[in-house]
């Protein structure tokens, strides 16, 4: 499958539950998208396979918008035309794509994870300490007291 096919058959995936700007803006998204993972190195045949079927992602999408009939004129046109916010509202969609936390439970586990990498390295740390402390203390006490008589001779 080339770009052309994959957004064809995601245009044909969306067509039948979204209105028809919602269906264009999410076809555009993935052409730029494509374009420019191309632009940075990768092949097109890399970059159709990180993205995966094209009919998965629009069921994630249908999903992720609630009801259809009202996709144009609501959730997919941003409120405003500013270009600014519609390009980070794509970089951010993009990258819950990319990670895969495109659902609640998914972003939980994420949620999730990063305590427990903080947890560890905390664990870490005050293991470190622990393990010094007993040679730390002592060096110091004996620093201090030559500090202190040292100066009395």
């Amino acid at each position: 499958m080339n770009r052309s096919e994959f957004l064809n058959r995601l245009r044909e995936a969306l067509e039948n539950d979204l209105g028809g700007s919602a269906v264009q803006e999410h076809i555009l998204y993935y052409d730029e998208y494509i374009r420019n993972e191309i632009r940075n190195g990768k092949t097109e045949r890399e970059v159709l396979d990180m993205l995966g079927d094209p009919w998965i992602i629009a069921k994630t999408i249908i999903a992720a918008g609630g009801n259809a009939a009202t996709q144009e004129n609501s959730s997919w046109s941003y409120d405003t035309g500013d270009e600014e916010k519609r390009n980070n509202k794509s970089r951010g969609d993009m990258i819950a794509h990319i990670l895969g936390i495109d659902t609640w439970w998914k972003k939980i586990l994420f949620f999730l994870g990063v305590i427990l990498v903080i947890l560890v390295i905390f664990a870490v740390i005050t293991g470190i300490v622990r393990l010094l402390l007993p040679i730390v203390i002592p060096l110091l006490l004996i620093l201090v007291f030559f500090r202190i008589f040292g100066r009395r001779n």
